[in-house]
């Protein structure tokens, strides 16, 4: 007769994802410790990760443009349409405000993977898709990149008609360190306007700063918590500076908000074996607990990034479909 499985036992990681990794690991240029020599290679490594797999962005339209932020650098902007063609004004359809992941200190619009990711999303849901270009850190910290998303937010908002798009099909999300500035700015929007939401997307998302819900228990023997750890705090160092209160404000971890009332509802997505797991399932609870519908969905067998390799990981396949089934809800949806 097997032995029932402890709860306690090591999670282990999906086959697919393993493969993967050690498709690509030799690929990979070390990465320096200085923020911009890492950003430099981070930049390199996706260019040659992407050639090697063959991902291209699709021929769709986009179109780019510069949004002014009060008291910060100017943020810019991609637009792109579900087609070859602009969609006409007044076409009224949902639009997604996202911003990309990069532990706040990497990647960008222009990185081959994000570019193509926003391009097939906006073909497959039917939407508009506005991506920002936030700063990165240490050279900009906190609180001028939710501020600038904050920007591109109220941008779309204002141009939507013109962007065939609808002000009251608007959603926003965001992966990771984006998935921090998402939360932020459903907060930043029920303090300040009150726009409707009509959804928040967040994918693997760093919501609490401080690093209190980091769940180290899926972390692979080979990266021990502690050193994971580390890491974490480097980068909240250099976006958030050096006095540790900052990370308790409510725009830098939304999760500590006093209160998640009047939130957009949420479709937050959580891998097993990344740290950021307790985040996504904490914040999940909390909009629960102040009445906003949330579906939280945990991968298993995935890591942080897995779930971005789709075409090579059939978990990353399906969180794609996932995604994109719940965007295109979006058409027929209106205010909330």
């Amino acid at each position: 007769m097997p032995t029932p499985r402890s709860r306690f036992q090591r999670p282990t990681l999906d086959s697919a994802v393993a493969a993967w990794e050690g498709r690509v690991a030799p690929l990979l240029e070390d990465e320096p410790a200085d923020p911009a020599g890492r950003r430099r290679v981070a930049a390199r490594n996706d260019d040659t990760v992407s050639a090697a797999l063959g991902i291209a962005p699709l021929p769709t339209a986009s179109e780019e443009h510069t949004v002014p932020v009060d008291g910060h650098p100017d943020v810019r902007v991609r637009v792109y349409w579900p087609g070859e063609e602009r969609a006409p004004a007044g076409s009224g359809l949902p639009v997604l405000v996202y911003f990309y992941g990069g532990g706040f200190t990497i990647a960008g619009i222009d990185w081959v993977s994000w570019d193509a990711r926003f391009r097939v999303r906006a073909r497959d849901a039917g939407i508009v898709i506005v991506a920002a270009d936030y700063a990165h850190a240490p050279e900009q910290r906190f609180p001028a990149q939710p501020e600038q998303c904050w920007s591109a937010f109220e941008w779309t908002r204002a141009h939507a008609e013109e962007l065939g798009a609808s002000p009251e099909r608007m959603a926003v999300g965001g992966a990771s360190s984006g998935g921090d500035l998402a939360a932020a700015v459903t907060l930043m929007n029920r303090d300040r306007s009150a726009h409707p939401i009509v959804l928040q997307l967040l994918e693997n998302p760093a919501l609490d700063l401080t690093m209190g819900h980091a769940d180290m228990r899926g972390i692979d023997a080979r990266m021990p918590g502690v050193i994971v750890r580390a890491a974490g705090r480097t980068l909240v160092r250099q976006y958030l500076g050096e006095d540790s209160a900052v990370a308790r404000l409510p725009y830098a971890s939304p999760l500590r908000a006093t209160s998640h009332e009047r939130l957009p509802p949420a479709l937050i997505l959580t891998s097993e074996l990344d740290p950021l797991r307790g985040d996504g399932e904490a914040y999940a609870r909390a909009l629960s607990a102040a009445g906003v519908p949330v579906t939280a969905m945990r991968f298993i067998g995935q890591t942080h990034g897995s779930l971005g390799s789709t075409g090579y990981v059939p978990a990353a396949d399906v969180a794609h479909r996932l995604v994109v089934s719940e965007l295109r809800t979006l058409h027929a949806r209106g205010a909330a």
